[in-house]
């Protein structure tokens, strides 16, 4: 899990840099095409057949995935790395706010105090986070990248109910991969398609390693939560944000102040109680994909 980390944190470098030259559809379908043919051949490999029998399920966990890696891209765009990373890694907290929902909903929110408070946690992280890192320019792009947390949630949740299914997680990616490809695709129609020559050779250069980072982190995501406790497994996906805070200081000079620092530990601890609570009501199963 921790290199899974490391390889989506590295992923993000490669966007913010190749964000410079290409936009943001661009972006997603280029990771999808790498990802599509990296996966395929893994899957051919492993012998694991493409046909599945509840393609709905795939199409709105695919639908919702993309949405998220797509405003996921979007933040890191505009925000620092590390601002980016943590506001799509409160994934935990959302899906905490999913249940203290359905508590409300159904009577029983007694139960659900412990969550509550991780999630007021997690929304006074976000204050101290989104406060002292954003001017007035980044607004936008923070309640985007609280957007991609929110689809990473909801794409954990379709996740653990094709996992409840039995489908194969290798499955699962190729087919969130073949809808980032379209959904590029489709987007690059409006937004249009960058021509070469005004590409730099440093945003060319990270295309092909976007879309395999993002391949070998699910690969190494999956094994982690396959082969070991879940619950330690999704408190070390935390170390994402470490690597990020780290590249977005040292390689791209964002100046985080200590009260931001704060704000990404307290989104952590919270993220953290949340996965060890949620535990309780939800199913061991692979984490979301990015």
């Amino acid at each position: 899990m921790v290199l899974a980390s490391l390889l989506f944190a590295t992923m993000g470098v490669g966007v913010k840099i190749a964000a410079g030259a290409f936009n943001i559809t661009e972006l997603v379908f280029y990771r999808g095409l790498v990802s599509v043919v990296f996966t395929a051949l893994l899957l051919r490999a492993q012998g694991t057949p493409l046909r599945t029998p509840v393609p709905m399920m795939h199409a709105w966990r695919t639908l919702v995935g993309t949405l998220s890696l797509g405003a996921w891209f979007y933040a890191i765009a505009y925000l620092p790395l590390a601002t980016a990373m943590t506001l799509n890694y409160m994934s935990s907290v959302w899906i905490a706010a999913f249940i203290v929902g359905g508590g409300l909903l159904y009577g029983n929110l007694p139960r659900q105090g412990p969550l509550l408070a991780t999630v007021l946690a997690g929304f006074a992280g976000v204050v101290l986070t989104l406060r002292p890192t954003l001017d007035q320019n980044q607004l936008f792009a923070g309640v985007i990248g609280l957007l991609s947390g929110i689809g990473a949630a909801l794409a954990y949740m379709q996740v653990t109910a094709l996992g409840r299914l039995g489908e194969p997680a290798g499955r699962t990616v190729f087919y969130f991969a073949l809808g980032a490809l379209v959904a590029g695709a489709v987007g690059m129609a409006f937004t249009g398609f960058t021509p070469w020559h005004r590409v730099t050779w440093q945003a060319a250069a990270w295309l092909v390693p976007i879309g395999m980072l993002a391949s070998l982190g699910q690969w190494c995501m999956n094994k982690a939560y396959s082969g070991g406790s879940t619950l330690v497994a999704a408190n070390l996906q935390y170390s994402g944000i470490v690597f990020a805070s780290v590249y977005s200081v040292l390689l791209f000079g964002d100046k985080i102040p200590f009260i931001g620092w704060l704000g990404i530990a307290v989104i952590v601890a919270s993220g953290i109680a949340a996965t060890v609570l949620r535990s309780r009501s939800l199913p061991n199963t692979p984490a979301e994909d990015h």
